[in-house]
């Protein structure tokens, strides 16, 4: 069990990082779809790397939509690292998603951010620089991550 947990990304701990670094800039072209971190400047991002196969991202999904509701001026940016185009595809229209979500795999734009084991998410400010790196699932409308996205827009 202890071993699943940890392949699968889970118990890395829930303590946010702080970091101070430019965010690396990527461009993912998925179908017609092309997204470009930077076109984003300007607005606080949450870029959050995640799967179809990670149990933990899938439970985390309806709090990354909630708080794009609630935060219309925060973009929330989920970049799938899945291999697979239609089981990415398919579990887009089975789960109906209201956020921006692009596909890169699994030797993509996640390699910049060293991010390998989703979920993981960085939240980056409106010029640029990454601020947190959340490792695992979180609860996005909780007050305490709500307090400091208010903070650093």
């Amino acid at each position: 069990m202890a071993a699943a947990l940890l392949l699968t990304g889970c118990n890395r701990g829930d303590h946010p990082q702080q970091i101070a670094e430019t965010a690396p800039d990527f461009t993912i072209q998925d179908g017609s779809q092309s997204v470009r971190l930077s076109q984003f400047r300007g607005k606080v991002v949450v870029l959050n790397f995640w799967a179809t196969w990670c149990a933990p991202c899938i439970d985390e999904l309806p709090s990354l939509q909630a708080l794009q509701r609630a935060r219309p001026d925060v973009q929330v940016l989920a970049v799938s690292i899945d291999d697979d185009p239609a089981a990415y595809a398919k579990f887009l229209k089975q789960y109906d998603m209201s956020i921006l979500s692009i596909r890169t795999g699994m030797e993509g734009a996640n390699l910049k951010y060293g991010s390998v084991r989703p979920p993981e998410t960085f939240l980056i400010d409106r010029g640029g620089m990454i601020r947190r790196k959340f490792i695992g699932p979180q609860q996005w409308t909780n007050p305490e991550i709500l307090g400091y996205l208010q903070k650093i827009s």
